[in-house]
């Protein structure tokens, strides 16, 4: 059953997508409403998550502060938020390791929708998925999401596109979905036999040829629980190298002249 929303809440999510509409920029409804239109789970939220390039980012904190919203960049790598009356908007640019960054083409590859009565455009679900790839830590694991995803779609995905989102991580992918046919072992099928194939063939390749030099990865999955591989044992924390890495950054220069809080 969908969330009975406190109507200010209501009317402040409407005005949002309403404005960002009218502002022409380029966003994508991700969080609850997206999860929901791809398999019937409705999920209470206090946030409005959408999805943007980074360079969108200061013209939508303007915007957003012409309505009265305190908007301030949380992280370069890849948030802004506003809020108004205890509700927010968050503008999310990638994940907040640095390996996945919302470009154009995810405005492009999503799809018409409703939400909350306004027009808009709703994250697709390959997209959907690669965002949560790395949502794996103790407090939060989003992998029951993603096999809904699968099963909610009965595996009618673009799976090219998926395997291109997840790029060198695949094996996080292929993780996922030996989850979903332990969790759905009679839908096996909603995974294209070629991908399993695929996958499967890369993993056999690379047991066979073990590289001793390859990075440690367990602070791209969750620094926390991965600290003590940093800083008693050693590891390299290959974190730090990819929000470095990560181009493009908000710009805090050009959002600054937008921002009511202090960043971070």
């Amino acid at each position: 059953m969908p969330p009975e929303f406190p109507p200010e809440q209501r009317a402040l999510f409407c005005e949002v997508l309403k404005h960002m509409n009218r502002a022409g920029i380029p966003y994508v409804v991700s969080g609850a409403f997206a999860l929901q239109k791809h398999t019937g789970i409705w999920r209470d939220t206090k946030d409005l998550d959408l999805f943007l390039p980074a360079a969108a980012v200061p013209e939508a904190l303007r915007h957003l502060q012409e309505q009265g919203f305190a908007t301030e960049v949380r992280d370069t790598v890849w948030l802004a938020k506003a809020h108004r009356d205890g509700y927010f908007v968050d503008l999310i640019t990638g994940m907040s390791n640095g390996v996945i960054t919302v470009d154009q083409s995810w405005i492009d590859h999503s799809s018409d929708n409703v939400v909350l009565g306004v027009p808009t455009r709703v994250l697709a679900p390959e997209e959907l998925i690669a965002s949560k790839l790395f949502v794996n830590f103790r407090e939060r694991f989003d992998g029951a999401d993603i096999v809904h995803v699968i099963y909610g779609t009965r595996g009618r995905l673009d799976w090219k596109r998926l395997r291109q989102l997840a790029g060198e991580h695949w094996e996080l992918l292929l993780w996922e979905l030996v989850f979903f046919r332990y969790v759905y072992p009679a839908h096996q099928d909603c995974v294209p036999g070629e991908v399993w194939d695929d996958l499967l063939k890369r993993l056999e390749r690379e047991l066979h040829t073990p590289s001793n030099g390859a990075p440690f990865r367990g602070s791209l999955v969750d620094e926390k629980m991965f600290a003590i591989d940093v800083k008693e044992w050693g590891m390299e924390n290959l974190l730090e190298d990819y929000r470095e890495r990560r181009v493009p950054k908000i710009d805090y220069a050009e959002a600054a002249p937008f921002v009511k809080a202090e960043e971070g």
